[in-house]
């Protein structure tokens, strides 16, 4: 139907506590309602439909936009960008609010032969500006996580090159899979700057599990192309991608991803916009998120101009990041589905889908390639059923 398709994830942006919320003690968040309220310029994503999923009332949409509720156990931009390509990792993550065991760091200062310094739960940039001078002189690697399933791992690239600190972040891979701490990523974060002001460098690097089959691999089997940018490659540890490329915000993102539409492939672009959730959701900087939803919204009609009729566009989330929620973790919510194409003549709100899955599983839909894995029903599949429906959103097909 369509000869490439672009899923973009906004990292963080969900739009509504989940079903299950409360069992996450998330009851009443909405990252995308109380980062706009009254006040935003969001003009091209309201005619997608994405205001639309939390009770605005837009006219003249286009495309179909729908909700998608969760169904992993965390609620993780890992869980959530594998349950986006239809599976559910079985794996029990575990988190680490008071730091890490002491054997562990004990063993990590053995095979690396440096001091740990930190190992607690904190704002990465924060505690990075606190020990920053004592990594220095000491050689040091300042070890910290969060309130995701993460061990992440810094150091000053003067005195540890960003390349050794992967080999370093490698050996503490092995170590945890070896002793079963249950770890989903070891993230290696390179920073600069001196005299007390320390920033984080677009070096970084995820060191995640093998994840389980997934529609990349399918995909890449039946000879798509996938190309995936930003952080999708250090994510899914490169498995069933074709090339990945690293970016440095989401504006680099977007402008990378515009230069491939400009271009000639075929397939699936697949894109994560992490900017929403590190720099702000976590932050909770509520105007950060929302200049940063506006600059998303000024660049789309760039990248629309550019799709080509046989082009898909489906923008979505992994979880929510309620910038106005207490302490700093994500949140429990739907994610939003909005789905483009320049042969859609009118827009439709179409029922909530029962896991994000749904998207990896009309993505196979689209390339007629069956659907092996346990989960997802496409989206288009559903459509089908009316066929009423089914050709009034398409001038044609």
């Amino acid at each position: 139907m369509f000869k490439r398709i672009f899923l973009l994830v906004l990292d963080g942006v969900g739009i509504g506590a989940s079903p299950d919320a409360d069992k996450y003690d998330d009851k009443g968040c909405n990252t995308l309602a109380h980062t706009i309220e009254k006040r935003y310029n969001l003009d091209v994503l309201e005619k997608l439909g994405l205001t639309k999923l939390i009770g605005h009332e837009e006219n003249d949409t286009r495309g179909l936009y729908m909700r998608a509720k969760p169904i992993n156990k965390l609620k993780d931009s890992l869980n959530g960008h594998y349950e986006l390509m239809g599976c559910v990792s079985n794996i029990e993550y575990k988190t680490y609010p008071d730091g890490f065991p002491i054997e562990l760091i004990k063993e990590i200062e053995e095979i690396t032969q440096r001091t740990v310094i930190g190992n607690i739960a904190a704002d990465g940039e924060i505690l990075i500006n606190q020990l920053g001078e004592m990594q220095i002189e000491q050689k040091a690697i300042i070890i910290y996580t969060s309130c995701d399933s993460v061990l992440q791992v810094a150091a000053h690239e003067d005195i540890i090159s960003p390349y050794e600190l992967y080999k370093i972040c490698e050996k503490i891979r092995m170590v945890v899979d070896r002793n079963n701490y249950g770890i989903g990523r070891i993230i290696a974060r390179p920073f600069t700057g001196k005299n007390g002001r320390f920033i984080r460098t677009s070096r970084r690097k995820d060191f995640a599990l093998n994840p389980p089959k997934n529609v990349l691999d399918i995909l890449k089997e039946n000879q798509i192309q996938t190309i995936c940018i930003g952080k999708i490659g250090d994510m899914f540890n490169n498995q069933g991608i074709s090339f990945s490329i690293k970016t440095k915000d989401n504006i680099d993102t977007m402008l990378k991803v515009v230069d491939f539409a400009k271009g000639e492939f075929n397939g699936l672009l697949f894109a994560n916009f992490n900017d929403f959730d590190s720099t702000y959701g976590h932050r909770r900087d509520k105007d950060g998120f929302l200049k940063a939803l506006e600059e998303f919204n000024f660049y789309l009609p760039i990248l629309i101009k550019k799709l080509k009729k046989d082009d898909l566009l489906i923008i979505t989330a992994d979880h929510g990041n309620d910038p106005t929620y207490k302490g700093t973790d994500h949140t429990r919510e739907y994610i939003p589905i909005l789905i483009y194409s320049k042969k859609f003549k009118t827009g439709k709100m179409l029922k909530d889908r029962e896991t994000f899955a749904d998207v990896g599983a009309t993505i196979l839909d689209n390339f007629n390639i069956k659907n092996t894995l346990e989960l997802g029903t496409s989206i288009f599949d559903e459509l089908r059923k009316d066929e009423k429906a089914w050709k009034s959103c398409f001038f044609s097909i």
